[in-house]
């Protein structure tokens, strides 16, 4: 283990997360119940480039006939996103949200893994309704988008009230 794994580890013991250490690669995997659903993450350190990564991975796979309109709604919704972005392979129709950070010269803290991981688990909880709404309804991946987007800006006004 290294510095940056050392940080990752103790902000999950810390937060009281549950997470299993991949045998062979710097990966700790757990799994995450948000408001509108529950998937599996997995938290990737890089010592030597000094890099941290965390991914929420969507709990249903994207069908073949359907990645063409997921991808739209992938990149209408990374549009908007400051903090991360999905990602969509194309080949197993795995779609997933990344947020992550290179501290090369600096250091990883606790304050800033808690920042990554809370972004990441709170935007694929809002955007997971869009996904499965693409995936199972007909309604277009700018719908879907727009609607989230509409909710998530309601409720940023809603807490500044």
């Amino acid at each position: 283990m290294g510095e940056i794994q050392d940080t990752v580890i103790r902000f999950f013991n810390d937060a009281e997360w549950t997470f299993t250490r991949h045998s062979e690669q710097p990966i700790l995997q757990m799994g995450f119940q948000g408001d509108n659903g529950q998937w599996n993450c997995f938290a990737q350190t890089n010592e030597e480039n000094e890099r941290f990564a965390f991914y929420s991975v969507c709990p249903v796979t994207i069908p073949e006939h359907k990645r063409s309109l997921m991808a739209e709604f992938v990149a209408r919704a990374n549009y908007g996103l400051v903090i991360g972005n999905f990602e969509l392979d194309f080949e197993d129709g795995e779609v997933r949200y990344k947020t992550s950070i290179d501290v090369e010269g600096d250091r990883l803290t606790e304050a800033l893994v808690q920042q990554l991981v809370y972004a990441n688990i709170a935007t694929m909880d809002a955007y997971l309704p869009g996904i499965m709404r693409v995936i199972y309804s007909d309604v277009s991946p700018a719908q879907a988008v727009a609607q989230i987007e509409c909710l998530v800006a309601s409720d940023s006004q809603d807490a500044t009230e």
